[in-house]
């Protein structure tokens, strides 16, 4: 098993230094360098493994990079299921009876939490490796099968907002009769949870969803999300429970491409099942690589990352960027 353990490093520690392959086991990451997670697919969509070093290519705003780190073996999660607690009847009602399948994917380095949303952040009680808990867990969301109606908010009625500490989300309730959610809230509350689990461990958030957000009822814009999931290194996979040619699904694919996970799409149980596994391994099976920028823009805090083989027709999925300071604001979707 792949650990990386994350060292403190002293501020004035030489951009140059690099971090050289340690013993079958251990790698070692100084806080200088920029981690990347990396899948890589073949035309057909097949997950592609066994490449090396010397066939990747990685480019930090346009400037090619060397590549300090470079290792293959599969990373434990940290995993938040974010399942839609929102879905029409019809879809509802596979999204159910597919959910307790996600045990399946789990590995018993794996940890788990299984949170919802609708119009709120329900998280769950903590991250557990117990696959009884986790399925009864599952089995409770799974009863979920018919989407909750909401009355509209007398007006002037307080709404809550808690994002940061223990993420209970409070959108605004202010979407009338007609059921609704805040997808955006949802995301940024599951990266919350995700932040402070250790580097040696890859952060990742699996939505369950039909991809329909109320804008309106989000505390948190798509950029601040965004930049949370760049600056926390957390990955977003996604299941669409429907047709792949709605376009209702665009947030949720621009959230998975744009922090290096994945977007599938099922409208039946049997297919859904089939996919809890496929993603955790993708997420638990990807290429590490790690390097100290050089020669990169200084003058901004985000910098945008590109990662390409040597190989025509192979196709990787990496995070879209990085923030080398907190102060920077999100890219522009």
């Amino acid at each position: 098993m792949l650990m990386l353990a994350a060292m403190a490093v002293a501020a004035a520690a030489q951009e140059g230094a690099k971090a050289q392959n340690q013993a079958p086991g251990k790698i070692r990451i100084t806080s200088e360098m920029v981690l990347l997670s990396v899948s890589v697919k073949d035309r057909y969509g097949n997950l592609v493994s066994e490449l090396e070093r010397r066939e990747f290519r990685l480019f930090d705003d346009e400037v090619e990079q060397n590549i300090d780190v470079f290792a293959t073996d599969a990373l434990p999660l940290s995993l938040v299921v974010l399942v839609d607690n929102d879905l029409k009847w019809k879809e509802g009602k596979e999204m159910a009876a597919s959910i307790r399948a996600i045990v399946g994917g789990i590995a018993a380095s794996d940890e788990v939490m299984v949170c919802k949303f609708d119009m709120l952040f329900y998280p769950g009680a903590d991250f557990s490796r117990d696959e009884d808990v986790l399925m009864a867990q599952l089995r409770e969301i799974q009863k979920a099968t018919v989407p909750p109606h909401y009355l509209p908010r007398a007006s002037g009625a307080p709404a809550t907002n808690s994002t940061s500490g223990a993420p209970a989300v409070a959108a605004p309730g202010d979407s009338g009769s007609r059921p609704s959610k805040a997808l955006d809230d949802a995301i940024y509350s599951s990266a919350e949870l995700l932040q402070e689990r250790g580097t040696e461990r890859r952060k990742v958030i699996l939505v369950v969803s039909d991809g329909i957000n109320g804008s309106k009822l989000n505390h948190h814009t798509m950029e601040e999300v965004q930049e949370k999931l760049l600056r926390e290194n957390i990955a977003v996979f996604s299941l669409a429970t429907g047709s792949e040619f709605s376009r209702k699904f665009q947030r949720l694919e621009k959230y998975s491409r744009d922090s290096g996970g994945d977007i599938y799409f099922a409208s039946k149980s049997s297919a859904m099942e089939q996919l809890y596994a496929h993603i955790t391994e993708q997420a638990r099976h990807e290429y590490v690589l790690a390097y100290v920028p050089r020669g990169n823009n200084r003058e901004t805090d985000y910098h945008h990352v590109l990662v390409q083989t040597i190989h025509p027709g192979l196709t990787v999925q990496a995070r879209d960027g990085y923030y080398s300071d907190k102060t920077a604001a999100a890219p522009k979707p």
